[in-house]
């Protein structure tokens, strides 16, 4: 396709209705609000009971340390759900794939509401938790890809940043619902209250969150993007797996996504996970009072994130993203110190900056990532760096760094600063060796274009 093809193309996608865009960007965030609620839910619940529920130990940091284990088990089961859900998004329908994903992830989370402790069935119960917790990775290594390409082909070029943007709100969003709902119960309920049955109510919640979402999402259009390159995919014959022509066409830029998702992801699970589990654990300090911070800190990130992916489209994708790296790895040194003063005040400072420096990476890696690879495969590309990485970045954070910290008497926070400043540096220099893709058109693809040359 000639550039001049290309760009009219592009124009003509920039005159969609702006009530189309809208609902669909306000699809895809309800959608993906309500499943990292349903994924930060696990997390948070890790942090605070399930090491005791389902891992009972002498040393309360090795329950905590085998309840993250299952954490982490999430993580590994997202690239399988990326993979399998790019196949058929890239091959079938965009719309379908988030569908059947919000749906799995509802089933996984409301059964884990209902899963029995060790202390009534035994060894089976951490299996069963295992087991939804599969689950709900599968599910979500299939959603961010599908809910950013909804968004970013139904938006025009030079906005690209802005609206996909809305969808990484979904993020904190999500998280934000967790930490209120949790904090609520903490709050009004007696420990015994709330480590007997309270912490199944947020799980059982999901129900209705889900059934909201799939009325939204049912609701909108597919990408009119990716209806265009399935009809020229059609037109050329048979090809390859999306998988396959992804590792063929495009390795570099799976590697580089991987390299910028390191620190954002590592660091932001510190800023959220791993700080709940320090200030309790660690600090003695009240539950409600840890899930606060968290609470103030995605109130913050939520409100930025469109921001920041209003501004590159204005300044590029990749200052920004340098920026972030940067000050995600100096941060590191000063967020335990200020944690460590056991004041609310400089606790939330020490979060909200936190997550400030992981916005301006993660508000435009939605664009950035939709922008690296060809409609054809976009959905498998985008999904594998993104899933992919976060099994060596957020799915292995939190018992990283609690294996880091050590035991409750001689705990070392500096050895988790370290590790955010090494995976900072990663994250940095992918970001110089990235392109910049801001303003730049979607139809393009390096499969069908061979395929046409042949």
């Amino acid at each position: 396709m000639s550039p001049s093809k290309v760009k009219a193309t592009g124009n003509a996608a920039g005159t969609r209705p702006k009530n189309s865009i809208r609902k669909v960007v306000f699809a895809s965030l309800i959608g993906t609000a309500i499943e990292w609620y349903d994924f930060f839910l696990y997390g948070s619940a890790a942090a605070l009971v399930f090491g005791p529920l389902f891992f009972p130990s002498e040393e309360p940091a090795t329950g905590v340390l085998l309840a993250f284990g299952t954490y982490a088990v999430g993580f590994v089961a997202r690239p399988v759900g990326g993979i399998i859900f790019g196949h058929y998004g890239d091959r079938v329908s965009r719309k379908k794939m988030l569908v059947i994903s919000l749906l799995l992830m509802g089933a996984a989370t409301f059964a884990i509401g209902l899963l029995p402790t060790y202390g009534t069935i035994g060894f089976a119960a951490p299996l069963l938790l295992v087991f939804c917790r599969l689950l709900q990775g599968f599910a979500v290594g299939g959603e961010w890809g599908g809910a950013v390409l909804m968004a970013a082909e139904h938006g025009d070029d030079r906005h690209r940043g802005f609206w996909s943007s809305w969808v990484q709100a979904g993020v904190p969003l999500g998280n934000l619902l967790s930490a209120i709902v949790l904090w609520i119960l903490a709050a009004v309920q007696s420990d015994a209250d709330f480590n007997s049955w309270g912490w199944r109510v947020p799980f059982l919640l999901s129900a209705a969150l889900v059934l909201t979402g799939l009325w939204v999402r049912m609701s909108i259009e597919e990408s009119p993007v990716f209806a265009e390159a399935k009809e020229q995919q059609q037109a050329a014959g048979k090809t390859r797996a999306p998988i396959l022509e992804v590792l063929l066409k495009y390795p570099k830029e799976v590697a580089v996504a991987m390299g910028m998702r390191l620190a954002e992801n590592i660091a932001y699970y510190v800023f959220t996970i791993v700080v709940i589990t320090y200030m309790v654990t660690y600090q003695g300090m009240r539950k409600d009072a840890a899930i606060a911070g968290v609470l103030v800190g995605s109130v913050c990130q939520f409100i930025l994130t469109p921001l920041v992916g209003a501004l590159s489209d204005r300044v590029g994708r990749r200052p920004l993203y340098l920026i972030g790296a940067a000050g995600t790895g100096l941060w590191g040194f000063a967020f335990f110190p200020l944690v460590d003063t056991h004041n609310d005040g400089l606790i939330m400072l020490a979060i909200v900056v936190g997550l400030v420096c992981t916005t301006l990476m993660y508000a435009p890696q939605a664009a950035f990532f939709s922008e690296l690879f060809g409609t054809s495969v976009r959905y498998s590309g985008a999904s594998l760096g993104y899933q992919l990485a976060s099994v060596f970045a957020g799915g292995l954070a939190p018992l990283i760094s609690v294996a880091l910290l050590g035991s409750v008497d001689q705990k070392n926070t500096l050895g988790v600063s370290i590790y955010l400043a090494i995976a900072a540096a990663i994250t940095f220099i992918a970001a110089l060796v990235a392109r910049e893709t801001s303003g730049s058109s979607l139809r393009h693809d390096r499969v069908t274009q061979q395929e046409s040359a042949n």
